[in-house]
């Protein structure tokens, strides 16, 4: 295996996460949380467009690969589509800024519950999605499709919080 493919699987996996011994997929995910705040919060909406279109096309390069180098398709331990799918579902967040509080930080759980949900379930179209394109581009599009879906639900909570609780989070 040359050094570019060492990379590359350390990309799909996102460092060590992918390699979690129980549900890589949630490892994933809330790694993906863990770095929003420093590299896709802080940004302005067409960034941060350009940056999940530049990590999908990246991410199904390096998921197709991967599949290639262990040899299975679709393997758990790739998890770069949850960290497109779990950004999508903060697109319409504040940015997190260092006058960001505890109660922004924690409403950060909220996108997570709501991607993990329909990342697990796959609603029609998660689910079908699958199969749509080849390779690691199906394997990157269902998680779109359920950050969609989680999106949703985010922004109804935050309305609903911006609304009973004004001020509460500034996010």
């Amino acid at each position: 295996m040359t050094s570019l493919d060492k990379l590359i699987l350390h990309f799909a996996r996102l460092a060590p996460s992918g390699l979690s011994p129980k549900a890589p997929g949630t490892a994933g995910s809330f790694f993906s949380v863990l770095l929003a705040p420093f590299l896709f919060l802080p940004f302005s909406l067409p960034v941060r467009l350009a940056i999940l279109a530049a990590v999908f096309v990246l991410g199904a390069l390096a998921a197709t690969r991967a599949e290639i180098l262990l040899g299975r398709k679709d393997p758990g331990c790739i998890v770069i589509d949850e960290l497109v799918g779990q950004w999508l579902t903060m697109l319409l967040l504040g940015s997190f800024s260092a006058s960001s509080t505890w109660r922004d930080a924690a409403f950060l759980l909220v996108p997570f519950v709501f991607f993990r949900i329909f990342d697990i379930l796959k609603p029609w179209p998660v689910h079908a999605s699958e199969s749509w394109l080849p390779a690691g581009w199906g394997i990157m599009i269902d998680d779109v499709f359920a950050g969609l879906w989680a999106l949703l639900c985010t922004c109804l909570v935050h309305a609903a919080l911006n609304h009973f609780c004004p001020g509460l989070i500034t996010l």
